[in-house]
C-alpha cells in the first residue's frame, strides 16, 4: 500500500469567501476529504449556517481565525491609531512621520467639540502647530545639509531622500495627535470582532465611528462572524468608574528617573538556563534548577545558547521565562514606535502635557528654538483648558514632543527583539534612547544573558547629549 502523497497549496480568496475558507479548514477535523474537496462542496449559505451553529452557537471561535481580511483605514487621527493598533494579533503598516510631510489641514476636529467655545481655539492651535512645522522644515534642512552635504554625482532627488528623515525626524515633534494618518490592517475574523467591540466601546467618538464603519464594511466579507460585534458594557462602565476614582487622587508628577526597572526576577537568568536544560534532557524542572546552581557552568551554557545567534535570528523561546517591568517617560513620538511592539504588555497613561516636552538640539542649532517653544507652550495651554472639560478629547491637541508615561512588561526574548531593532543606526533617535536604556538596565541585572544583545555602538547618555537640548 502506498502512503498518500504530500500536497501543499493555497485556498485562494479570489475564488472563495473568507467565511468559506474558514469552514473548509474547520471541517478537516472530522472529514477525511481534502481541503479542495471540502471547499468545492460549500456555498456561502452553507458556510454561514456552519458559523451560526459552531462559532456563534457553540462558541468555537477559533474557526473564525481562518477568515482573514485586509483593511484600509485612511484619514484617522494618530490618537485613533493607538486604539486601532492596540490588538496584539493583527498586523499594521502606518503612514510614517519620518518619510512624509504633513499638509496644513491634515488634522482631525473631534465631534465632541461641536458647538463648544473651545472649538475655535483648538482649531487655531492645531493650525499653529502645522504652520510652525511647515516653517521649520527649510531651516532644519539647511542645518542638516551642513553635516550631510550633497555627494559628487548625487542628484537632487537622491540627496533629498537621503537627508529627509534627518530633518523631518525633528520637525515631527510639533505634530499633534490630531494629525491624520493612514494604516493598512490585516486581521482574522476573531481578532477583528474583538477589535470592533473595543473600538465601539471607546470614550472617543472618532474611534466609535471607526468601529461602526469597519463593522459595516467587514460584514460584506464575513457577515456571520461579525453578527455580535457590539459595544462592551464591561469596558465602558469599568473604565468610567476607574477614571473617576483615579481623578480624585493627588497627581503624581514627581521628577525621578525617566526610565525605571521597577520589577524583575533576580533569578530569571538561572530560570532561563534551567528551562533550556529541561527542554533537552529527561529531568524535572527542579532537577534542572539544581544542576544549574551546583554542577553546570552557567557561562558555558549561555555561550552555547548565543554563540551562533545572528543579527536577525530570534533567540530560543526559553528566554520568555524571565520578565521585566519598566516605568518609562518618553516623548509621544517615541511612544508611537514603542507601541508597535505588541508582544509587550503596555499600560500607557492618557496623553497630556503635564510632564513637559523634549527640545531637539537641531531646533537650537537652526535658530528655531524660540518658535518651537512658543508653539509647544501654546498647545500646552490649550490642553489644560480642554483637559478641565474633557481629558479624553484634550489628547488630540498634544504634540509629539510632549512626554508620556507607560508601564511595560515583557520577557527577555522580546527585549532582544525590541532593543536590537530600535537601537539600529537608522532608527529615530528618540526610540534609540529608550531602547539603549532598556538594554542597559536589563544587562545590569542579568549581564550573562542580556549582555549578548547586538546593539548599535552608542549609549543612551550619548544620544541625550547629541540630539537633545532639553528633555522636559
Amino acid at each position: 500500500m502506498t502512503a498518500p502523497r504530500r500536497e501543499i497549496y493555497f485556498l485562494s480568496p479570489k475564488q472563495l469567501s473568507p467565511e468559506t475558507i474558514a469552514v473548509a479548514f474547520a471541517k478537516t477535523s472530522r472529514s477525511p476529504e481534502s481541503f479542495r474537496e471540502i471547499a468545492e462542496e460549500l456555498s456561502d449559505e452553507q458556510s454561514a449556517r456552519f458559523h451560526e451553529k459552531w462559532v456563534l452557537g457553540y462558541g468555537h471561535a477559533s474557526v473564525a481565525e481562518h477568515a482573514v481580511l485586509h483593511l484600509a483605514i485612511e484619514n484617522a487621527s494618530r490618537l485613533a491609531m493607538e486604539a486601532i493598533e492596540s490588538n496584539r494579533l493583527a498586523s499594521y503598516t502606518e503612514k510614517s512621520t519620518r518619510y512624509q510631510k504633513w499638509n496644513a489641514d491634515n488634522f482631525y476636529i473631534p465631534a465632541e467639540l461641536g458647538g463648544e467655545p473651545l472649538r475655535d481655539e483648538y482649531i487655531a492651535t492645531c493650525r499653529r502647530l502645522f504652520q510652525t512645522y511647515a516653517e521649520a522644515l527649510e531651516p532644519l534642512r539647511r542645518q542638516v545639509e551642513k553635516t550631510a552635504p550633497r555627494r559628487d554625482g548625487e542628484s537632487e532627488d537622491v540627496w533629498d531622500r537621503r537627508i529627509r528623515s534627518q530633518y523631518v525626524d525633528v520637525c515631527r515633534f510639533l505634530l499633534p495627535a490630531a494629525s491624520l494618518s493612514n494604516v493598512g490592517m490585516t486581521a482574522n475574523g476573531r481578532v477583528l470582532e474583538n477589535a470592533i467591540r473595543k473600538w465601539r466601546s471607546s470614550p472617543l467618538a472618532e474611534v466609535r465611528e471607526i468601529g461602526e464603519t469597519v463593522r459595516a464594511a467587514a460584514k460584506e466579507e464575513i457577515p456571520t462572524l461579525l453578527k455580535y460585534a457590539e459595544p462592551l458594557p464591561y469596558v465602558i462602565e469599568t473604565s468610567a468608574e476607574l477614571s473617576e476614582l483615579a481623578g480624585r487622587q493627588a497627581p503624581g508628577l514627581a521628577g525621578g528617573d525617566w526610565c525605571e526597572l521597577v520589577d524583575y526576577d533576580p533569578d530569571g537568568d538561572v530560570r532561563i538556563l534551567a528551562a533550556l536544560l529541561y527542554r533537552f534532557a529527561e529531568m524535572s524542572y527542579g532537577q534542572a534548577l539544581e544542576l544549574i546552581k551546583t554542577a553546570i557552568d552557567p557561562a558555558a551554557l549561555a555561550e552555547t545558547l548565543f554563540k551562533r545567534l545572528g543579527r536577525y535570528d530570534v533567540p530560543l523561546r526559553e528566554l520568555e521565562h524571565c520578565t521585566y517591568t519598566f516605568d518609562i517617560l518618553m516623548d509621544q513620538g517615541a511612544y508611537a514606535e514603542f507601541k508597535r511592539h505588541r508582544m509587550m504588555t503596555q499600560t500607557p497613561q492618557r496623553l497630556g502635557c503635564a510632564h513637559g516636552y523634549a527640545v531637539p538640539r537641531r531646533f537650537v542649532e537652526a535658530g528655531f528654538e524660540s518658535q518651537y517653544r512658543q508653539a509647544m507652550d501654546a498647545a500646552g495651554a490649550v490642553w489644560h483648558k480642554l483637559a478641565a472639560w474633557n481629558p479624553e478629547v484634550a489628547q488630540y491637541v498634544v504634540p509629539n514632543g510632549y512626554n508620556r508615561r507607560v508601564l511595560a512588561t515583557f520577557n527577555l526574548r522580546e527585549a532582544y527583539a525590541f532593543c536590537q531593532l530600535r537601537t539600529a543606526a537608522n532608527a529615530h533617535f528618540s526610540i534609540r534612547r529608550v531602547a539603549q536604556r532598556v538594554a542597559h538596565e536589563i544587562s545590569r541585572v542579568h549581564p550573562l544573558l542580556a549582555g549578548r544583545m547586538k546593539l548599535y555602538d552608542e549609549t543612551w547618555q550619548g544620544i541625550e547629549t547629541e540630539y537633545f537640548a532639553a528633555m522636559r
